[in-house]
């Protein structure tokens, strides 16, 4: 993934200056703080947000219990893409777990400028297809691990996320109980 990411990056760094400028003119950073939302249920994900620091989650409700789905680092970008794509009301809530500073860019206006600079639908699909990749490798771990293995996983990707994101969190998004995941946690020290 790190690859797919520097891949991702060099395009960035390669785009003419005209169309950074013209990216930096739909763009603003914006700050959060901790427990505010970037996106609520029932509305429309109208930008999407580049983390530059902190940590924010995407979860929905299940008959009213908080499943988190999705956990936003730095350099991530935080959307619900269902909503996004089809510009409809969102299924989620993105939430920010810390306080957060983002890169928000609009969605219209990122669409405008991409009929103006085919570069950028370049750029649009490598970020669709570092989703889908992410999301690919999300599932196949679902599928193939143990909840032991997708912990470790976790903490080797991501070693300081105990620290910062509550436990319940973290084992909603690794599809495990608080009670199952205080058990691995207890055999790993």
């Amino acid at each position: 993934m790190i690859a797919y990411l520097n891949k991702i990056n060099a395009f960035i760094n390669y785009l003419d200056p005209q169309i950074l400028t013209a990216l930096q003119h739909i763009s603003t950073i914006k700050t959060f703080k901790k427990g505010s939302f970037l996106l609520s249920m029932d509305e429309t994900c109208k930008k999407s947000y580049v983390l530059e620091s902190g940590i924010a989650r995407k979860y929905y409700l299940n008959d009213g219990k908080e499943m988190t789905t999705e956990l936003f680092f730095k350099d991530d970008i935080a959307i619900s893409l269902h909503s996004y794509v089809q510009q409809s009301p969102s299924r989620e809530f993105i939430q920010a777990i810390t306080d957060v500073s983002v890169t928000v860019t609009d969605y219209q206006a990122f669409q405008v400028l991409k009929t103006q600079y085919p570069a950028l639908m370049e750029l649009d699909l490598m970020m669709t297809e570092y989703y889908a990749i992410w999301l690919e490798d999300r599932l196949f771990q679902f599928h193939t691990l143990t909840a032991t293995e997708r912990y470790l996983f976790l903490l080797q990707k991501q070693p300081h996320i105990i620290q910062y994101i509550p436990l319940s969190y973290i084992a909603s998004y690794l599809g495990i109980s608080l009670e199952t995941l205080s058990r691995i946690r207890a055999k790993l020290i």
